[in-house]
């Protein structure tokens, strides 16, 4: 059989709002060119974020009915606690709201001035509660991360040479963390190998840091595991999974990713000093460690979503359906992130769009045409997101131009993939038309999530334009 049907059968359904094109251009205006600051109801398809966003299931409903609210010592937080200590084998459990407020915690911790922390990528709120600290973040992706569009098994993996080569430039004491991002979601969605995982785990304990994992999208990074990597094509994804936890000391996670669950994370941890001022700090700022900032019924919600995301015939449905939706791109010569990731679809905007220079944002003006053409919401993983200033002011460029798709758990067919997929290819063969953006107004810290912007003038948008055409090559 060629076709890879839903696992699953669709017991509620919530309405969709259609508008027309003029009215979703006005809206745009009004949210200042940002999606973030788009009502949902005036969304047809919503691919801004996978995070909490997923459909749960009927076991999950149940299980929310079953939540037992105590403040302290829950039945909930028990079921909760148990498996995750089966899945990762950490025994130390830490329930938190979501996976910001875990690396919050964390990084309060072990951040601080003259300190690094490496990772293949570090994403926006990860980076984010680095630099509050004080600390620096620092990515160290493979070469072959940082080529969208050519085609490898392990584009997630961080660079060993790389990393061995840093730890002696500043020193294994400045390092208080390595951290691997399963599934790579800043470079792509892609996927970390086993053998990668147990380098740089060498290369931790030989210098003292310690490794841990950021665990959102843990299942579909070990789906990828058991489909592309020697060894493994036998084992079940309950074992790939506790080998590849079993490398680490300690793990974040939201759990609005991969435990379907709609808010809620954790912190899981080997080191019981560690721990005690992870919890410490939990009720000063998220509540008594029993509980965490959640309710009972999110706890046991957590804990059946993290059994379900195992199940081998969803991980085939959930990869092959990013796989069907880049392929369609791709047949249509659009630019996308090769091969296809584990959450979602990352198109290349730079590429897509090569005649809007960096500093008026390509990937958030792709974004803005999306939604006026197609009512679909998306997101820029580019210079808006994680560009800096050097100086004087000038934008320092981010290492990718990417606007991500990312498809919530559950929640669409194939039919809406199919219409985004018409979309993108609409707005591709009319790229010329679309113009740059300059930002108006921006917060210090995760601007992109608030920013207000508008388009460059549109005299300068065509002289651009005819700049981009002088410069292709005459066939």
């Amino acid at each position: 059989m060629q076709t890879i049907i839903e696992p699953f059968r669709i017991k509620s359904v919530e309405p969709i709002y259609f508008n027309n094109e003029a009215e979703r251009k006005l809206i745009l205006e009004k949210a200042f060119y940002n999606p973030f600051l788009i009502h949902s109801n005036d969304v047809l398809i919503d691919l801004l974020t996978d995070s909490g966003t997923s459909a749960m299931s009927s076991n999950q409903w149940a299980g929310i009915m079953q939540g037992d609210e105590s403040y302290a010592g829950s039945p909930s937080f028990f079921h909760f606690e148990k498996t995750i200590q089966d899945i990762t084998g950490m025994p130390l459990v830490i329930p938190t709201h979501q996976g910001r407020a875990s690396e919050k915690i964390l990084f309060s911790i072990l951040g601080g001035k003259g300190k690094y922390f490496v990772s293949n990528t570090l994403f926006d709120t990860t980076r984010a509660n680095i630099e509050f600290s004080g600390a620096e973040g620092v990515d160290l992706v493979c070469e072959e991360g940082k080529h969208p569009t050519v085609a490898a098994a392990f584009k997630g993996n961080m660079d060993t040479e790389a990393l061995k080569n840093f730890i002696a430039e500043k020193g294994a004491a400045n390092i208080p963390l390595c951290i691997i991002t399963v599934t790579n979601n800043s470079g792509g969605g892609q996927p970390v190998s086993m053998e990668n995982i147990k380098a740089v785990k060498k290369i931790c304990a030989e210098n003292n840091i310690p490794l841990f994992i950021d665990a959102c999208r843990f299942a579909e990074n070990a789906y990828f595991i058991k489909l592309r990597e020697a060894g493994y094509s036998d084992k079940s994804i309950p074992e790939i999974v506790q080998e590849l936890f079993s490398y680490a000391d300690g793990c974040t996670m939201s759990a609005k990713k991969d435990a379907f669950a709609n808010i809620g994370g954790f912190l899981a941890l080997r080191n019981e000093a560690l721990a005690q001022q992870c919890r410490n700090l939990l009720i000063m700022t998220e509540g008594f460690p029993t509980y965490g900032g959640l309710a009972g019924r999110d706890l046991e919600a957590i804990a059946i979503g993290l059994e379900e995301v195992m199940d081998e015939h969803y991980l085939q449905y959930r990869i092959r359906s990013i796989e069907y939706l880049t392929n369609k791109l791709i047949a249509a010569g659009v630019p996308v992130m090769q091969p296809a990731g584990g959450h979602a679809v990352y198109l290349v905007a730079d590429e897509f769009l090569p005649h809007i220079p960096i500093d008026q944002y390509p990937g958030q003006a792709l974004v803005a045409e999306l939604y006026v053409h197609g009512g679909i919401r998306s997101v820029e993983i580019g210079s808006l997101m994680f560009g800096k200033y050097d100086a004087n002011g000038k934008l320092i460029p981010a290492a990718l131009e990417l606007v991500r798709l990312a498809v919530p758990r559950r929640v669409y067919t194939q039919s809406h993939i199919d219409y985004v997929a018409e979309v993108i290819i609409e707005v591709f063969n009319n790229r010329n038309k679309i113009q740059g953006l300059t930002i108006v107004e921006e917060a210090p810290a995760l601007r992109h999530f608030t920013a207000k912007l508008k388009p460059v003038a549109t005299d300068l948008h065509d002289e651009q334009l005819k700049k981009a055409e002088a410069a292709l090559p005459v066939l």
